[in-house]
Formats: structure tokens, sequence, C-alpha cells
């Protein structure tokens, strides 16, 4: 049975202790980092001859750097071994480096504060593949996105959270820095302690050798990411959301401090509300989505990472520090309110942008190499924030400012987008298709579940209106190869959106018989290659809101390759905007803004079984009385 709501998971044993593991760990990492870098951005002039900006950037670029060394090491290491052992000796790891930053902090010594920063990336390193390949192993499809939703959810409050205490116990006079030193080791033995509820992962590769080369295994990692050309392109965004939020994050206490004249209390607000952003795009992700990996959103994301990353720029551009507030001074400031709506929504829109692409590793990567998938994933995650880290430096040692490097990000953010959509139309066109459902119509969805996870299939549909392909896309989640009448293929406009899906076009034999059997030819390699493809078997839009009689292609294409044949209706498009009327025009009358229209599937008809009239009669009978 399907949870009632993805916050049902946090009472289940088989998710709930590794979530509070990666909560302690999330925290911890940034108890230890945000006092780190407020300490050298506050205090750095007196404990050495580099300015703040460098340090502060180098801090970052040292965490990221073991995830470029040794991700692909650690997600060997998480496909051979058993991961709940696997989570507990890396937490055991968390409370060694503890002690040395505890030591580092008490001795005010940047050489050593450096070095456990350096290792708790090494901890992370090794925690970042089994964090997200343990999920499908104990979660199903329709919970993927509600518990990736959960962690990311997770990690930024506990980022918050870190922030929070990280920040107030490094700026207790005097005894900061030793009280915050404490702190991490509190939450490292705590984090420990939690993971020792998580329940029994098998191994997914137990025979797998280990290539202890870093170098060689890297390559190999991406060489074998890169063979799967969505989970690569999803990999890419991930790296760039990572670079976003680097560039962003690492220049906060600077930016606190010189722009917009805060304290140390001002810096961990800022991170707070940035958290806070994220965690609820997190959350939201599954009501919108609907409890499905719905990468639609992605598009959406990026348009809000772009929009307020500008307004940021604009927010702040003017704002020059002249003395260092608290919070209550800080938010009296003009601009400053709209600063930190920005920063919220910068977050929320992230929150968008990351976890339906987690989702989708998790769901199209063999299961048996996941956890190396992902270890990829962290490699190029570490390249890109290294990467932010080197250009940070290099931007604003040639004078840029903190708001004009928000600008340039957010300028750079719509390229890197838009360059991606152009390579995968899958992103924005499920875009799309989730726009029009989510503004136009509200769509009561009912035995979708019988269009299969994976492999081949045959759908079979009523065909209403001009945005049937849409409306289906925009409710099975897995990409579908629509056969589509010639004229209706090649209608401006949404002619670009049907090539981008693959579309096959397919004429009568009397108007193209080369078009015609060239459709079939294509059906036939779709089917082969494991795809879903989706035929409106009578040929036509209606002009009544009466089904027309099922036409032959259905029968010839099972044929050819015997696939099951799901049974499809879609219900109340008739009479909207995009369906016909009986002088055969469309697009002329508007029924309002969320009409509420159907879709439903019956239960998959074996090849033996799927002729015209039987396959007509089930999706008559599934449309009912609703045109």
């Amino acid at each position: 049975m399907s949870q009632a709501n993805q916050f049902e998971l946090l009472r289940q044993r088989r998710f709930a202790p590794f979530f509070w593991t990666q909560f302690a760990g999330a925290a911890n990492d940034n108890i230890y980092k945000n006092a780190l870098v407020i300490f050298v951005a506050y205090r750095a002039a007196t404990h050495s001859g580099f300015d703040a900006n460098t340090l502060v950037n180098l801090a970052a670029g040292i965490f990221i750097l073991p995830f470029v060394l040794l991700s692909a090491t650690a997600g060997q290491l998480a496909d051979k071994y058993e991961k709940s052992r696997f989570i507990r000796l890396v937490k055991l790891f968390e409370i060694a480096i503890m002690g040395v930053g505890a030591v580092g902090f008490y001795l005010a010594d940047l050489a050593t504060l450096f070095v456990a920063l350096f290792c708790m990336g090494v901890h992370s390193t090794l925690f970042g593949p089994v964090k997200y390949a343990i999920l499908p192993q104990h979660l199903r499809t329709d919970e993927l996105v509600g518990g990736n939703g959960l962690v990311e959810m997770g990690t930024f409050v506990a980022i918050l959270l870190g922030t929070i205490i990280g920040g107030l116990l490094v700026a207790l006079p005097q005894v900061g820095p030793i009280v915050a030193g404490a702190a991490a080791i509190a939450m490292a033995v705590a984090g420990w302690l939690v993971s020792r509820g998580i329940p029994h992962t098998p191994a997914v590769a137990p025979d797998l050798v280990i290539n202890w080369n870093p170098l060689t295994e890297t390559w190999r990692s991406l060489r074998f990411a890169y063979g799967n050309r969505i989970v690569w392109l999803s990999m890419l965004g991930i790296s760039w959301f990572w670079f976003y939020g680097a560039m962003f994050l690492t220049q906060f206490p600077n930016f606190a401090r010189n722009v917009l004249g805060g304290n140390e209390h001002v810096v961990t607000f800022l991170l707070a509300l940035f958290s806070i952003g994220i965690g609820t795009g997190s959350l939201l992700c599954e009501r919108l989505a609907g409890r499905k990996v719905e990468i639609g959103l992605v598009p959406f994301g990026s348009i809000g990472l772009t929009v307020f990353a500008v307004d940021l720029w604009w927010a702040s551009a003017d704002l020059a520090a002249t003395s260092l507030v608290g919070i209550a001074d800080f938010l009296a400031g003009p601009g400053h309110v709209r600063v930190v709506i920005d920063l919220v929504l910068i977050g929320l829109f992230g929150g968008f942008f990351i976890v339906p692409l987690y989702a989708l590793i998790q769901e199209r990567s063999d299961p048996a190499h996941r956890s190396r998938i992902i270890a990829a994933n962290n490699i190029l995650n570490a390249i890109f924030m290294v990467a932010s880290a080197g250009v940070a430096i290099g931007l604003l040692g040639e004078g840029l400012s903190i708001p004009y490097l928000f600008l340039v990000t957010g300028i750079l953010n719509a390229v890197v987008a838009l360059f991606i959509y152009r390579l995968v139309p899958e992103f924005l066109l499920r875009f799309l298709a989730w726009l029009l459902i989510h503004t136009m119509y509200r769509v009561d969805e009912r035995g979708l579940d019988h269009v299969p996870d994976e492999g081949p299939c045959i759908i079979v549909c009523n065909h209403v209106s001009y945005v049937d392909a849409l409306v289906i896309s925009a409710c099975v989640p897995r990409p579908i190869r629509f056969v589509m009448d010639h004229g209706i293929f090649r209608i401006p406009v949404l002619s670009g959106i049907f090539r981008g899906m693959r579309a096959i076009p397919v004429a009568p034999a009397r108007v193209d018989a080369a078009l015609k059997e060239k459709a079939f030819e294509s059906v036939a390699a779709a089917l082969r290659a494991g795809e879903i493809v989706a035929i409106f078997p009578e040929g036509a839009l209606t002009r009544d809101g009466e089904m027309a009689p099922f036409r032959s292609g259905v029968e010839r294409m099972v044929a050819q390759t015997p696939v099951p044949v799901v049974p499809m209706a879609l219900r109340g498009l008739w009479g909207s905007f995009f369906s016909r009327a009986a002088d055969g025009r469309a697009l002329r009358r508007f029924r309002g803004l969320f009409t509420r229209i159907g879709i439903v599937a019956a239960a998959p008809v074996a090849p033996a079984q799927a002729n015209c009239d039987a396959l007509f009669a089930q999706v008559l009978a599934l449309r009912g009385d609703q045109r």
C-alpha cells in the first residue's frame, strides 16, 4: 500500500534511522564548516597573512577536493559491502575527525583546522554514494520522490541547524571556537548512535574487485555513467546546481559583512533562509509531481534560479556596509527584506530543480552499478564546486563585486539550462506538459499503475483534442513515443513539441504510402528497444465527442512485435479549447482554467487478444459518458 504521505516514512525503520544518520552528518558538517568560515572571515587577519575572501573560497575548495579524488573508490565500496555496517564505520571516522578539529580550534591553528576540514570532505565522500544508493533498496518507485524530498529537506534543515549552532557558538566571547569544536564531537557521536538502527542492506555487487587507483577508477566511473545519456545529463544538471549553490553559499560571510553590513548572526540568518527555501521546495516536489518522478519540475526550478539571482543582484548592487549590525537592524535596512525574499525563493526553486534529478538517476540507473553511478555524480559535483571556488577567486580578484558575481551566476544558469534542454528535449517537454495540466486542467488519474514501469507496451486511447499527447505524457512518468496523424504532427509550434517527443508521424497509404511504412518500422524499432508506443486508433480527432471505430494499425503493430496493449481513455476534454467543433475548427472555445478532466487505464491486454473491436469496447467503457 502507498504511504498516505511522505512523512509516514519517518515512522518506519527502513527509512527513519538512515534519515536521522544523514541529518546528524549534514548538521555536523555545517557546525564545523560554518564555525571555521566565520572564524576565518572575521578573525583571519590575526592568524594569517591571507585576506578573508581567499581563505573562505580556499576552505570551500579543500572540503570538496576529496570528492574529486576518492568518490570512485567510495562508490565501489558502497556496491561491494553491506551498507548499514559501512555507514557505522564511516560515522566512527567522523568522531575521530571532529577530535582533530576541536584541537585546531583550541590552538587557533588554521593548518590543523584545514586538515580536519579535508578529512570531513573524505567522510562526506565515503557517505555520499551510500546516501542515495540505499534509498531504492528500501523504498518503492512511487516513494522515491517523497523519500528524496525528505532527504533533501532533512539535509538542508540540518544545514540550517548546523549553521545556526556553529555560527552562534563560534561567536561566543573567548571560548566560542572551543565550544564549537566540542559540539561537533557530540553531534558525531549522536550520528554513530542512531546509525546502529539502520536495517541490514545487502551488497549489490559482493564479488566486485576494488580498483584502488583513484585516477583510473574515476575515469572508468565517468565513462560508465556517460553510457546512459539521460542519467549523464541529469548528473550534469545536478553538478551545475552545486556550482551555482557553492557560488552563493561560499560568498555569504563576506556578502553579509561587506555588502549588507551584517555581523556573524546575519551570516547565519542568510544561510538559514537559503536552507529553509531548499527544504520547502524539496518537500513540495512530491505534491507537485503527484508521487512520481516528474522531471518537468526541473525547468521550472531553473527559471526561478535565474530570475531571483538577477533580482538579488538588483537589490544589492548599490548597497555598501558602513558598520556591522545584528539581525533586527539588518531587516530594518533599505532593500534588505527584498534580499531575504530573493534568498528564500532561490532556495525554493533549487529544491524543485534538484530533487527530481536525484530521483531520476536512482530510477534509471542499473541497480548493480547504482552506487558507482552516484559516485560518478559526486565526482562531477566536486569538480564543478572546485571550479566554482576557482571562478569566484578569479573574478573577485579582478575586482568584481559579490552582487555582480551573483548576476553572472544567474545569467550562466540560463545559458546552461537552455543547453541541457536542447540536448534533452524530454525535460522541457515534460515541463510544458506539467504546466498545461496544472494551469488549464485538474486531472483525475485512475489505473495508471497498469502502465508497466519498464519494458515495451502499446497504449491505445481515444482522440479528443490537440493536446491529448501532452496530457498523457504529463500523467505517465515514462517517455512515450506517440504515433500521430501527419497533419497534426506538422501544426506550427506544436510540431516542434512533437518532434522533441520523438513522435512518429503516419499517413494513410493513399496519401503517403512510404510514410506509413516508415511509421510501422519506427514503431517496431521502438518496441524492440523496450519503449512505450501510444496510438490513437480512431485515426482523427473526434468532431462530436463520440468515438469512431478503431483502425487496424494497432493489430499490425502487435503482429510485428507482440507486446502487451494498455487500453486508456481520456474524459472531459471534448468541448475544451483544444478540441474540434462541428465545423472542424479548434482553439475557439475557452472553458476557463482548472477544468476537471480524467485519464483512466485498464490492465494490459495480451497480444493475442488485442484486436480492434475488443480494444474499442474497452476504451469506450473506460471513457463512459464523460466525453
